[in-house]
């Protein structure tokens, strides 16, 4: 339990409008600069960054295409390059030099249509082995992509048959610990999520919550599978146990309700505490919880076979912030607290959570 007086808060420190409609937010790597992805009025795409200065935001750099963009990421990326990977609602992927935004580095059509979801590994020094990305599309297909191998994906995960596709919203990289090892987790529009192994192409775990899956991340990309938390539509979002699967009773998980209805849009985990984590509130509210591990991670069954124990977590703060749903949300990997968030009443807000080094 976290003790009162040493509780977070949650505080509001910039709220800046625009005229474009927010669908994600990315700090750049070292430095006081996010980007805002987007769609204009004209169902253009817009590239924004913005540097934050003290009180003020100033906007650096701003470009417009032909496409609306959904997703991005900086995690295939070297911290010297800092190269931002999009996804846009025709599914195309592209690889942008943000001192350079005229003309994409690399370009694939990756998705029959929209992108969903997108993540990286193997940049920024997070992760081991090559630099690459996962996108999840409205076309049911998970793919995997290295830039230097153009047009085809290194790997690629889709429905059997067009009758059984799948939404595909929300994709992630994990058990990145040595450079053989590699997974992605994906969750789907009808509460599948499933688990693929990318070093033997296979899908070692998958099961179905109640409602759809809108976001999921692991507790950290860089080692063996450990926690990975999935939102949902109805309001609850679900921690899963990885340590440990048993034949039968599979993977464990524990179910989080949020006391208000709605939907939770997302999950981000902090990056300097992997127990701490965000979930985003279609309410336009922030809620920060904490894992609280048991004493024994596993227990064995009367066969002898180990099966994980249940976590619990903590809520250690919520605020309300915005009228409408947050849609995206990001931490400062280099200022503890630090983070931006945009959601749909076309607002980006930089908030500040204190007294993290205190849980």
């Amino acid at each position: 339990m976290v003790d009162a007086s040493n509780r977070p808060q949650i505080f509001q420190h910039i709220c800046k409008s625009l005229t474009t409609t927010v669908y994600d937010t990315l700090w750049v790597p070292s430095s006081a600069r996010f980007v805002v992805l987007g769609s204009t009025a004209r169902s253009t795409g817009s590239i924004q960054v913005y540097e934050l200065s003290g009180s003020e935001l100033n906007e650096v750099a701003k470009v417009e295409k032909s496409c609306s963009f959904k997703c991005g990421t900086f995690g295939a990326s070297s911290l010297v390059e800092r190269q931002l990977a999009t996804g846009d609602f025709k599914g195309n992927l592209h690889i942008w030099d943000l001192e350079k935004m005229g003309i994409p580095v690399f370009h694939v059509k990756a998705h029959e249509t929209i992108i969903n979801a997108i993540d990286g590994c193997g940049g920024l020094g997070i992760g081991h082995g090559a630099p690459e990305i996962v996108t999840g599309g409205r076309d049911g297909r998970v793919c995997v992509w290295d830039q230097r191998q153009k047009d085809d994906p290194v790997a690629l995960f889709e429905p059997e048959t067009r009758d059984t596709n799948r939404d595909c919203w929300s994709v992630a990289f994990g058990n990145s610990y040595n450079d053989e090892e590699r997974c992605v987790m994906a969750g789907y529009d009808n509460g599948d999520i499933k688990l693929f192994d990318l070093r033997t192409g296979k899908v070692p775990w998958e099961t179905t919550l109640k409602s759809g899956v809108c976001g999921i991340q692991f507790d950290r990309k860089d080692i063996a599978m450990n926690k990975c938390v999935a939102t949902t539509l109805e309001s609850q979002f679900h921690v899963f146990d990885l340590q440990t699967q048993h034949p039968e009773l599979g993977i464990l998980s524990i179910t989080e309700k949020m006391a208000i209805g709605t939907t939770i849009w997302g999950v981000k985990h902090l990056p300097q505490n992997r127990e701490v984590f965000m979930v985003l509130g279609g309410d336009g509210s922030l809620s920060l919880y904490k894992h609280s591990n048991p004493s024994k991670r596993s227990l064995k069954s009367m066969e002898g076979r180990p099966y994980g124990i249940t976590d619990k977590v903590n809520l250690l703060s919520s605020q309300p912030l915005s009228t409408q749903p947050v849609a995206c949300f990001d931490w400062s990997p280099d200022k503890e607290g630090l983070a931006v968030f945009g959601s749909f009443d076309q607002c980006i807000r930089v908030a500040i959570v204190t007294k993290l080094n205190k849980i």
